[in-house]
């Protein structure tokens, strides 16, 4: 098994690599469309995925329509849930910040320089040269926004990356070669069950975060655990304006929950 995690610009040839492996080795790919599928079968709805982006929201989003600890804890769930299977090629979507202490990832960003992005996009788009390097200022604007926006990361901290492949050097054909190789070494496809039960454990946790966020639940003194796949644990203070039995509700309703361990108490204040 083999999972793997593709940072790249717009016009690297990141997605036509991707797709190319994806296809050689029988994998599945999970672009934005896939890891939005994935997390609807989780339970989300259409309208909670919809959002889904890499983009820094502004402000008037993250104010009226999407609270950003609620996105991510919504993008952190779908991440995590794609690698409890233990394989599989994941773009973008915060996949390097989400998995980067899980062992069994390999993290590449594919590169490539501003003259061979342009060509690219001129060819496929057919679009003027100064319309590609617009889009690639944009893209490249985005990406480096959500990735600061939402982990306080900078995109191109090669720290993130197990491998910076660059395509305008070796081409893309070899640099789908290079990432199969890698994919198949053996360091990377032994990955442990106890591995792949922490993403499930995470993915669950991150779940039920999200569905307190989104009920309007203060979870500043409530604190989730999942000690057993399935189980979740709430300890802490549940805010005054709300009680035990809503909090039990809500955590009981998300898809994955099996048993629900409560040993939280309603805040003092609720009894003023």
């Amino acid at each position: 098994m083999s999972l793997i995690t593709i940072t790249t610009g717009i016009g690297c040839g990141g997605m036509a690599t991707a797709r190319r492996v994806a296809e050689e080795l029988g994998m599945v790919l999970y672009d934005d469309d896939r890891i939005q599928e994935e997390a609807v079968g989780m339970g989300f709805s259409s309208e909670d995925m919809k959002s889904f982006d890499q983009t820094a929201p502004g402000l008037l989003t993250r104010l009226l329509k999407r609270r950003p600890a609620e996105y991510l804890e919504l993008m952190a769930a779908a991440v995590y849930e794609v690698a409890r299977h233990g394989e599989g090629i994941i773009c973008g979507n915060g996949a390097p910040y989400f998995l980067g202490d899980f062992g069994c990832a390999l993290h590449l960003r594919i590169h490539a320089s501003e003259t061979f992005r342009i060509g690219r996009l001129v060819e496929q788009e057919k679009i003027k040269e100064e319309d590609a390097k617009k889009l690639i200022e944009k893209g490249d604007s985005d990406l480096k926004g959500f990735m600061q926006f939402s982990f306080q990361l900078d995109w191109n901290d090669i720290s993130l990356y197990d491998a910076i492949i660059n395509v305008d050097k070796i081409g893309l054909n070899s640099a789908a070669a290079q990432v199969m190789a890698m994919a198949k070494t053996r360091e990377i496809q032994e990955c442990s069950l106890t591995a792949l039960e922490a993403m499930e454990k995470l993915s669950l946790l991150k779940r039920v975060e999200a569905a307190i966020l989104k009920n309007n639940v203060n979870p500043q003194e409530l604190f989730f655990e999942v000690p057993e796949t399935g189980v979740v644990k709430i300890t802490g203070l549940i805010n005054p304006m709300r009680t035990v039995g809503g909090v039990l509700e809500i955590v009981r309703a998300v898809p994955g929950v099996k048993d629900v361990i409560c040993e939280a108490e309603r805040h003092p204040l609720a009894q003023i």
